[in-house]
């Protein structure tokens, strides 16, 4: 890609979000929904991240890319500073593999730092993650107009599941079938 700066080879560190990123956490993720064009539907808050990715159970992980180390080694209670992009992700679970799996809800990362690597180094981590993990695969889904976020996991080789619909059940649709269960 001619123009683009060059991958920040040493400068970048990947480390899993502390209770005091949260507030980092939240920005990230509306950043995102912002270029997903989904900002309207971000109603999470500061609490509901601490509850899902820090209570005894989480129920997802987060990791945050950091360039040049800062603050990968500042003690835990000191305040965050900006990252420069994140990933989080939970666990599935393939019946036919029989296995686990990691699941990708959002990776993302900050404009500025787009082109320095930093997106492929928080994928080099979840894959080393998912193997680590002894999991037996890596999943995630792509808005079908983000041209450069396909075109980025094409490269690494990731293929599009085409034959594969997502559906989703939330808000009244959810509420509906958990309280009428069998009824129509």
């Amino acid at each position: 890609m001619a123009g683009r700066p060059p991958p920040l080879a040493g400068r970048v560190s990947i480390r899993a979000a502390r209770p005091a990123d949260v507030p980092q956490v939240l920005a990230l993720i509306r950043e995102l929904a912002a270029y997903e064009r989904l900002e309207h539907q971000v109603v999470a808050t500061e609490a509901d991240l601490t509850a899902a990715l820090f209570a005894p159970r989480p129920y997802a992980e987060v990791v945050l890319a950091w360039v040049d180390g800062a603050p990968a080694n500042t003690p835990a209670h000191a305040p965050p500073e900006n990252p420069a992009g994140f990933a989080l992700f939970f666990h599935n679970f393939s019946t036919f593999l029989g296995k686990p799996g990691i699941y990708l809800e959002d990776l993302f990362v900050r404009p500025a730092w787009r082109g320095h690597g930093i997106g492929r180094r928080l994928l080099v981590w979840l894959a080393e993650a998912t193997l680590a993990r002894g999991c037996g695969r890596l999943e995630w889904a792509v808005l079908d107009w983000n041209e450069p976020a396909i075109g980025f996991y094409r490269s690494l080789g990731a293929l599009p599941l085409e034959e594969w619909t997502t559906f989703r059940l939330s808000g009244a649709a959810l509420e509906r079938v958990a309280r009428d269960g069998d009824a129509r």
